[in-house]
């Protein structure tokens, strides 16, 4: 080993040795746990991530210094909730009131039939009486999010017939939960809830667009409010109330280059690192960050980061990124050679059921995907997403995926540090309980399944030779060759399962 390896090793164990002592002290010293948060209006729920994620494969230890500084080693609030058996449950970190589950119309399932526009969201809020109580509301896309955890495993891109276990990112011991509809032609991964926060932008060139949160896939995007087969986006619904503060930021410029959230206790680099870099090196950028007097900064989890996202922002409509103007923003060229703002990276790994290489990021710029030939916002400023690791040789000119999403490697970093999260050199690895779902038939496809009432064969699974949701003009055979340039309806050189044309329903 080099002498700069073990210098840089020795820092390294000095600091986690350091974190011990500190975090020691203060609880023997104030006498409190971890869920002493009283005084605090926006308490962040842990991500629930408990085990270091290397870029294909668990590491199995986090003593390496590949692994130090993940997620998994420090932890906060812990998930807890109380179900009162009256159909609510009170989430004890954060105060916040929900009803139990999507099932709106009672008939003890939960399928499309449950599913509502935005309009009709926010009427059924305010018109339910729950739990004795008639104050209910449309959450808002911070306090949806706060019920995202992070253990869960994305099953997108899963292909073939066969039973998979499938673990939300949600608590489905808790709330109930369902996937998409896919008896009636729903894609697996069409779990999205519906939030009511709307983009104050647009996506896909003019879409007033609507944020929600997939607890399938461990995503927040913004969606159109008109879906693309026609009528209006209906999404799951759990209401909430309570706690009208949350998700309210109280940021106050320590004059030090710091800012502080008196809402949540964390405390912010104000600046960025001004350059991209690839997952561990940020993780390193911030273990290594000396700022303000303080040497504990650390790379924030993405419930943390999401907490600073200002979605009144948005590099349209304020010419910044979305986040408030007391912090600092780089700025970047995108993938459309425009002047944009930065992704951030989390330490949080965005896991599938296939390995570990992505890791979460907020987009606090445009959310870029490629479309009809031109890179466009498809996601909207404050969505979350996740992108590799690290460079694995391959490019995406075109971006991936059914959208065309941008891919990149390397993305920004802003430091956190705060007196309340625990840091734990080598956690104990928790798992959650997984739900089965089979894919059988015409449902071989986690994410090409598509609801548009056809039976029996489907063109998308059985075309779809990349796997990227979508048929170009050399995957496709038979009428859909020959008709390639009608049905691609918007022109832009593919086939979505939107515009695969109908098959008569027999009756």
């Amino acid at each position: 080993m080099s002498q700069s390896k073990l210098i840089h090793t020795s820092l390294g164990l000095n600091r986690c040795m350091f974190r011990l002592v500190k975090l020691s002290a203060e609880i023997a010293l104030l006498g409190v746990s971890t869920h002493s948060f009283a005084q605090l209006t926006y308490t962040i729920v842990d991500t629930n991530q408990t085990e270091c994620l290397g870029d294909s494969l668990t590491m199995g230890s986090c003593r390496s210094e590949r692994a130090f500084g993940q997620d998994a080693q420090y932890q906060g609030y812990v998930p807890s909730y109380t179900a009162h058996g009256d159909g609510t449950v009170t989430d004890n970190n954060t105060g916040l009131v929900w009803a139990q589950t999507t099932d709106l119309n009672g008939d003890g399932k939960i399928t499309a039939d449950d599913k509502v526009t935005y309009d009709q969201g926010i009427a059924y809020a305010s018109s339910l009486k729950l739990g004795g109580h008639n104050d209910w509301r449309v959450p808002t896309i911070k306090e949806l999010y706060s019920l995202m955890l992070f253990d869960g495993e994305d099953p997108s891109g899963i292909n073939g017939t066969g039973t998979y276990s499938i673990r939300p990112f949600i608590d489905h011991s808790v709330f109930g939960f369902e996937s998409g509809d896919m008896d009636a032609g729903e894609r697996l991964i069409d779990s999205q809830y519906l939030s009511s926060t709307k983009y104050v932008s647009t996506t896909m060139n003019g879409d007033e667009t609507i944020f929600g949160v997939n607890f399938i896939d461990g995503r927040i995007k913004g969606y159109g409010a008109t879906s693309p087969r026609g009528g209006e986006k209906t999404f799951y619904l759990l209401t909430v109330r309570g706690n009208n503060d949350y998700g309210i930021n109280n940021l106050v410029d320590n004059r030090d280059k710091t800012v502080t959230d008196k809402a949540t206790g964390l405390t912010w680099q104000q600046g960025d690192s001004q350059q991209g870099m690839d997952w561990f090196s940020g993780i390193q950028y911030c273990e290594n960050l000396e700022l303000a007097g303080k040497s504990d900064w650390r790379m924030p989890n993405i419930k943390e980061l999401q907490s600073i996202v200002d979605y009144s922002r948005s590099p349209d409509t304020t010419s910044s990124a979305a986040i408030d103007s007391v912090f600092e923003a780089s700025t970047i060229i995108n993938e459309g050679q425009k002047v944009d703002y930065a992704n951030y990276w989390s330490s949080t790994t965005h896991a599938n059921l296939k390995n570990t290489n992505n890791a979460a990021y907020i987009a606090f710029g445009s959310s870029l995907g490629y479309i009809n030939g031109e890179w466009i916002d498809v996601h909207g400023a404050g969505a979350q997403r996740s992108d590799p690791k690290q460079y694995n040789g391959v490019d995406y000119p075109q971006g991936h995926g059914p959208q065309g999403d941008a891919v990149r490697y390397e993305n920004f970093v802003r430091c956190v540090t705060d007196q309340n999260t625990q840091y734990v050199q080598n956690p104990t690895k928790l798992e959650r309980e997984t739900k089965q779902y089979t894919l059988s038939g015409s449902a071989t496809s986690a994410d090409s399944q598509k609801k548009d009432g056809r039976r029996g064969r489907n063109p998308m699974a059985n075309m779809d030779s990349n796997g990227d949701g979508k048929l170009s003009k050399s995957e496709v055979r038979g009428p859909l060759r020959n008709d390639f340039s009608r049905i691609d309806r918007n022109n832009d050189g593919f086939i979505s399962g939107d515009e695969i044309p109908q098959r008569p329903v027999r009756k």
